[in-house]
């Protein structure tokens, strides 16, 4: 289960974050939100199965090799993402994951928190850099970046 909250950003807060380079590719998308992915992170290689939109989603990240995500690599074409995760301390043991898009998605930034539980979610205070909340917002889904570009 992921409880999630999405917030546009103008810029990544200064200081030393860590960071990381993404590739993700979709394999599928159902008219109901359902996905299938393929994401490289650093060298971490994923396939992905997510539900349709919301706060609260099912996510399920499986491990592959190298070998298997270069397979399915190419037929992701036309549907993906490149990005650069920056990590930022949120405070109350939440991290947001400031992504900066690339390529034609240039000029985007986005931020999501996952939270341990609704409760939390509900309770969470968003500091002012993080923007203007947009979670649920289909066009800001990292699935419909893929497929119709920018809103």
């Amino acid at each position: 289960m992921e409880i999630e909250r999405k917030f546009l950003v103008d810029a990544v807060p200064p200081g030393d974050h860590g960071r990381r380079a993404i590739e993700q590719g979709y394999l599928a998308v159902g008219d109901d939100g359902v996905e299938v992915r393929v994401r490289r992170a650093d060298d971490a290689t994923t396939l992905t199965v997510k539900s349709g939109p919301g706060l609260v989603r099912v996510e399920e990240e499986i491990p592959i090799d190298g070998r298997r995500f270069e397979s399915l690599w190419p037929l992701t074409e036309g549907r993906r993402v490149v990005k650069t995760r920056h990590l930022i301390a949120v405070g109350n043991g939440l991290t947001a994951e400031v992504d900066v898009y690339g390529g034609a998605l240039a000029g985007l930034l986005t931020a999501e928190i996952e939270f341990p539980s609704e409760a939390s979610s509900r309770a969470f205070s968003a500091p002012v850099w993080l923007g203007r909340e947009v979670t649920g917002d289909e066009r800001y889904a990292n699935r419909t970046l893929a497929l119709r570009g920018a809103p």
